[in-house]
């Protein structure tokens, strides 16, 4: 009777081994065997992180196997496990791998196919199509869309991070809930001494110190000790932790009523205002998306304002981008879907943790998303395109735009990885059209995730190999690199509150040169609100424990040799980058790192 020696892997993180009954059938091309319970006597299987083998031998020949089928029932508890992979060697010495890297709950039982990767029409036997059918029409009943907010993007149907598909919740709990990050984060930079007096003010500037004791962080402190120079100020805007609102000013905009003898004793080259606009020295940043924004009514004792201002900055004759005026307006930002669950549970929810701190929070946040989804495109998502739209592709004239510069090493690599990988398994155009499965996905995207918005340029359909890769790229690129530019830089430069305050205490000044230092002070956030926001950002810069950078993949999802050799590439070409970054970096007081590939998780997890 032919026998297989069958390999179970379970996984590594928490509680993912398990004490349930495993069976396991075999499906051929000739017929399938009976169930096998996987069990050696004596002996503990499945634990966290074992890879345990058996022998099963099956009463008749099955053929070329097509699919495993992994049964659980229960032993005493409810019992779940996570199943890293199986591989099967057959009787005539073949080996047979069948990724899983799931979590199998309750009394369930999965079907897993070989790795190798099978368009729709590659699919000719009725067992693989009718695979195929079920396990699509079980993924659509698990990820259904929502709608959290009028306006917002559609997003997956759950209330809470624990009504999530057990397959996309966090591993564990730990490290994950904001509240717990929030309290670690007061903990370890001591500040919990003045919580006590919440709604008090800071005496002056040189008080703000008082919450970087036993801090060290060389940004940051740096920061901390030229915030108030113009040089710092418009650095910022290049490589801090926004650098992607500043622009190229091709016409001063009317609502911003500035001349030449206005800036006159800023300007080094002897030109008017207008000239340097038509030489590309001049640089806008517009914070429209504030404007008419409600702030922060949430505390009934502490009034709270929003601006939104216009700043024109100046390239001047060192290359150096310095700010030359400032106009406020009237009173008025692998584990994805949890991470966005989790922060419209706790984070960004009525009476959320944003409330605290953020003059944006209690509605304002929902308002500015929803203004913010008019002008999301998908072209404002291509890297290379968006940095060209806003006129800041030129190194020669904008030579210290370290955020460009990594970016687009970054882009041109992912997008080379993607294009080999899609190469490897779509021969042609015509095979990217015909691909169903991949259409209704992109469909899905642009129906619901968009709102079905043509303005937004998102693709309703994908005909071409290139197309796919550039979509791709755009969704990989924004998920771990942007992703990564604009958020793990937010302690190095939001610690410092008088560089960044997350909210005000009075509404901006309505003429030039009479504020005081005492009223900007009493304007800044008191200690309460500075020990939240300063809690927040140290939170959100951490990476995760065991966190996996780009370029990283050890769930083998993908058994071919052409997608290994292509991931092995990507990595060697991803390492080159991290030397280019290094080497570049080498003492500088203000190193721009955020964008080395060794520093960008795989995706948004945090």
């Amino acid at each position: 009777m032919p026998s297989y020696t069958v390999t179970v892997a379970t996984g590594s993180q928490w509680f993912a081994g398990t004490d349930d009954y495993i069976y396991l059938s075999l499906v051929g091309s000739t017929g399938c065997s009976e169930k096998h319970l996987l069990d050696k006597p004596f002996y503990n299987d499945f634990e966290r992180g074992a890879v345990d083998s058996y022998d099963v031998t099956v009463d008749e020949e099955l053929g070329d196997i097509q699919l495993v089928k992994i049964e659980k029932r229960k032993y005493w508890l409810h019992d779940d496990w996570y199943l890293k992979y199986i591989t099967l060697k057959t009787p005539y010495g073949d080996y047979i791998e069948f990724p899983c890297y799931r979590w199998i709950t309750g009394e369930g039982e999965i079907v897993l196919r070989d790795g190798r990767a099978k368009l729709p029409h590659d699919d000719q036997i009725h067992i693989l199509k009718q695979h195929r059918r079920k396990e699509l029409e079980t993924r659509q009943k698990q990820y259904r869309w929502m709608e959290w907010n009028p306006g917002f993007p559609l997003s997956i149907d759950a209330k809470s991070h624990k009504d999530l598909p057990r397959d996309i919740q966090f591993d564990s709990e730990k490290g994950v809930d904001f509240v717990l990050n929030y309290s670690k984060a007061m903990e370890n930079l001591f500040i919990n001494r003045f919580m006590h007096m919440f709604q008090s003010s800071w005496s002056d500037f040189a008080d703000f110190e008082k919450i970087f004791v036993k801090i060290s962080n060389t940004i940051s402190e740096r920061v901390m000790n030229h915030w108030q120079e113009d040089l710092m100020f418009g650095y910022q805007f290049l490589n801090g932790c926004n650098p992607v609102l500043i622009q190229r000013c091709t016409k001063l905009p009317e609502k911003l009523p500035v001349t030449t003898e206005m800036v006159e004793c800023s300007l080094e080259r002897q030109l008017t205002l207008e000239q340097e606009v038509e030489q590309g020295n001049i640089f806008i940043v517009d914070f429209k998306l504030l404007d008419g924004i409600d702030a922060n009514k949430t505390d009934p004792c502490t009034l709270q304002f929003l601006a939104a201002p216009i700043c024109l900055l100046y390239k001047n004759q060192a290359n150096k981008i310095v700010p030359i005026a400032i106009q406020l307006l009237v009173a008025h930002v692998r584990f994805t879907i949890a991470i966005n669950t989790k922060a419209r549970e706790q984070l960004i929810c009525e009476y959320g943790l944003f409330d605290k701190a953020n003059a944006t929070g209690g509605g304002g946040h929902v308002q500015m998303v929803q203004r913010a989804m008019e002008d999301l495109t998908y072209a404002s998502l291509c890297f290379p395109e968006a940095i060209k739209a806003r006129g800041m592709e030129s190194t020669e004239n904008i030579p210290y735009y370290f955020y460009r510069d990594d970016g687009l090493l970054v882009w041109e690599a992912i997008k080379t990885f993607v294009a080999d990988v899609v190469g490897v398994y779509y021969e042609s155009d015509q095979v990217v059209v015909e691909d169903q499965e991949l259409q209704d996905f992109v469909k899905d995207v642009y129906v619901y995730g968009m709102r079905g918005k043509k303005a937004s340029g998102f693709p309703k359909s994908i005909k071409t190999r290139e197309k796919l890769s550039e979509y791709l790229t755009v969704v990989i690129f924004t998920a771990s690199a942007q992703h990564a530019a604009v958020n793990f830089g937010q302690y190095d430069w939001c610690s410092w509150i008088p560089n960044a305050p997350p909210t005000m205490r009075a509404p901006p000044p309505t003429a030039k040169g009479v504020v005081t230092i005492e009223q900007i002070v009493d304007t800044l956030p008191d200690r309460g609100r500075s020990c939240w926001h300063l809690g927040a950002v140290w939170a959100l810069s951490q990476f995760q424990e065991n966190e996996l950078f780009l370029g990283m993949y050890p769930e083998e999802h993908f058994i071919e040799k052409p997608v290994k050799e292509a991931m092995a590439q990507f990595r060697k070409n991803l390492d080159t980058i991290v030397s280019v970054i290094a080497e570049r970096n080498k003492n500088k007081k203000l190193p721009y790192y955020y964008l080395s590939p060794d520093r960008i998780p795989n995706s948004v997890a945090i």
